[in-house]
């Protein structure tokens, strides 16, 4: 991703300096044509679209979910581990790896407190 700094050492390069846009891209190992769209454009700071992927673990998310919902209400001695959880979730045909299972539960947990927050907030 060109950062603003970068975009300012473009800009220096070309105008000032009289560095070909060839010579510019090679330097900074990017397209040609992304040197002339961002001299080109009146932008300070270019924007990107924010990347789209599909996870290995989004075709068992529904089912993650309700397993950390069900082991949330368990008292801590009676929880099923997170290598548990993906351990199950192996046998299901998850082909993925435990740290996909910890980032999803990590992330799920961080929205059940938000969650829990804004319903404080609202009463």
């Amino acid at each position: 991703m060109i950062d603003v700094a970068l975009l300012g050492i473009i800009r220096r390069w070309h105008l000032r300096d009289q560095v070909p846009l060839r010579e510019i891209a090679k330097r900074l190992g990017i397209s040609r044509n992304t040197v002339r769209r961002y001299l080109r454009s009146e932008a300070t700071e270019p924007a990107y679209a924010e990347r789209q992927s599909a996870s290995a673990i989004d075709p068992y998310a529904f089912q993650l979910s309700g397993w950390l919902k069900t082991e949330a209400a368990k008292s801590r001695k009676q929880r099923r581990s997170l290598k548990q959880l993906h351990e199950d979730l192996s046998e299901l045909g998850f082909k993925g790896s435990y740290d996909r299972v910890a980032a999803f539960a990590r992330q799920w947990r961080e929205g059940q407190t938000e969650w829990g927050n804004s319903a404080r907030k609202r009463t």
